[in-house]
Formats: C-alpha cells, structure tokens, sequence
C-alpha cells in the first residue's frame, strides 16, 4: 500500500516511521524490506537513515504483521459513522472532527475517519488525510480527494500558507489581548513508549536540535480562574499549542498529558452532569487557496456542543473551581 507522510511524519527516519505503521513486525525483517528495496519512498529505493518530509509517498509492501486487520483495510467494515460535512468537492472534503475519534487506525486505535469514510465510500479512488488532529482535539479536519490536491495542500503547509486557527480555554488569568509566543520543541518518547513533547529550553535541551514553533495567542473572554483564547498557528509541530500553553503556566483544561490533573480532576468530580471529558481544544477555522481552482477557501467548524456547554456554566458559576482543595 502507499501511504502519505503528512505534518506528523515530517522530520521522521523512515525506519521509525515503518516500526509505529507495521506494529508485531520484528525490525529485523523492516530493515531488510529496505536493504532489498521492497519499501520505496517516491518511488525509489532508500536507506533506513532517511529523513521524511511532508508530501512523501511510501510504498509499503505486503506483510504479516501478526496483529488484527485495521477495519476498512481488509478487517470488518466500520458502522457508518454521520460526519459533519463543512465543504465537499471533486479535490477535497473538509470534516468537523468529533472529539474522541482518531484521524486513522494504530496505536491502539482500530479505525479512525479516515478508515471510516473509506469503508462508507469505496467509489472514493484516492483519499488521504491533509494533516493531523488530537484524538482529543474537535474541529476543521482536510481531506485530500485526488494526489494533485494532496500535493498542492501539503506544499502550502510547508510554505507557511495554511491558515489555522483554535479556541482553547486554559487555567489562569491571561493578561495580554495578543501575545506572540516563539518556543522551541523537542519530541522524544518515553521509556513506556509514549510519545512527548517538551519546550526545547526547558530541562536542559539542547535548542540546536529542535524544530521551531510559534503560536500566536488571542485572548477572547475571560473569568477569574480560566481564560478564553484563539490559537494562531504560525507553525505545525506535534502538541504546539499544548506544550507551548504548559509552558507558559497556562495548562488547557483537560489536557491529560500537559495539563493540571488536579484541577481536571476537580472539575470532574464538581460539574459531573455537564462536566469537561476531553481537552478544551477546537479547530475553528482554517483557510487555504483551493488546490484547484486556486481561489481562497476558509472553512469554519462551529464549537462543539459539549464545549459550549462547559463555557455556559462558567458563566453561571460564581464559585472558584480553582482554589478549592
């Protein structure tokens, strides 16, 4: 099969890249897939220390992996699934991501939106994720519906022309209407496996080695514990916004990895009924030129419900969540 390496690939070895996508192959018989050629990258032959970038095509072969078929690529067909559609074309379709749903099987995950709308539509030759999303994380989601489109689309991601914005509310009281924020990130994985994300000056890391990020902050309402902001991406590294938020002693409400577990644990236990189950993270709005018709496009996907309710009851509320023990 090929696969597309979009923004979470970039920067990747391949060798890795293979090793998360052909989980229960031993890695002696990925690296030898390579040394004979049989994994091509744009369709030629590569070593195991090669470097993906956004756009790559990889051709994986045909190989037992030991594990259950992911539904949608020769497993159990996914149920039909009702996607909010924002914008549909013969290039392109853009989603209203639930939160909760991965954008495609692994890890753990059996099937995501991209196994789904390929189950519900095989007439669909050629479909493929534009970028990424957090399985938490709700919002405007970019789907290519042809190569050129993909290309096109990833090309304008590279170059700094895909414009994407979030709303999250974090803990704490931002002071500032607007706040630029450029901070290194260095990804690594823990001993478990799971993969992190920390600010490359932090901890005593090296910056050298670490990919530029920078967020631009807007607040938009506030309360006396949490405060209302748009996230303005500049650029589009793993966690951004998460790590960059952690950082600044602003934790998004409901981050289970960057977050204040405490406070989520509160919230929780104090607002049950209508309490937060995820991250505040949604991607509102994103814009780009049509990868066709080169016309500007912006696409915006309405809060989800479950986060317009938790902002009702802040506003009901006239008690601290905060400074409770």
């Amino acid at each position: 099969m090929n696969e597309v390496v979009d923004e979470g690939g970039d920067g990747q070895r391949i060798d890795n890249f293979l090793f998360k996508r052909l989980k229960g192959v031993p890695k002696t018989h990925i690296y030898q897939l390579l040394r004979s050629g049989q994994v091509r990258l744009n369709s030629k032959r590569v070593d195991a220390g090669c470097h993906l970038q956004s756009g790559d095509v990889v051709r994986i072969p045909p190989v037992r992996t030991g594990v259950r078929p992911v539904p949608g690529h020769g497993g159990v067909k996914p149920a039909p699934f009702p996607f909010e559609i924002l914008f549909h074309d013969e290039a392109l379709i853009v989603l209203n991501k639930p939160a909760g749903m991965a954008v495609h099987g692994g890890s753990g995950v059996s099937q995501g939106v991209i196994e789904h709308l390929r189950a519900q539509h095989p007439e669909w030759k050629f479909l493929e994720l534009v970028h990424r999303l957090d399985r938490g994380t709700s919002g405007v989601l970019f789907l290519a519906k042809s190569r050129a489109a993909l290309i096109e689309l990833h090309r304008q991601i590279r170059a700094g022309q895909m414009e994407k914005r979030y709303l999250t509310l974090v803990k704490g009281k931002w002071r500032n209407p607007r706040q630029a924020v450029r901070l290194p990130l260095h990804k690594y994985v823990t001993p478990t496996g799971e993969r992190r994300v920390v600010v490359a000056s932090a901890d005593g890391l090296d910056e050298k080695g670490a990919m530029p990020a920078h967020t631009i902050f807007i607040l938009k309402k506030s309360w006396p514990d949490f405060s209302l902001l748009e996230a303005e991406l500049k650029t589009g590294r793993t966690h951004q916004i998460r790590v960059h938020l952690a950082h600044l002693g602003f934790p998004i409400v409901g981050d289970d990895k960057y977050g204040d577990f405490d406070l989520n644990k509160r919230l929780s236990r104090e607002m049950p009924a209508k309490g937060l189950k995820r991250q505040f993270l949604h991607a509102a709005v994103a814009e780009v030129a049509h990868p066709v018709t080169g016309r500007r496009l912006r696409v915006d996907a309405p809060l989800a419900i479950d986060l317009r309710t938790f902002l009702e009851q802040l506003d009901l509320s006239e008690t601290s969540v905060v400074k409770r023990s």
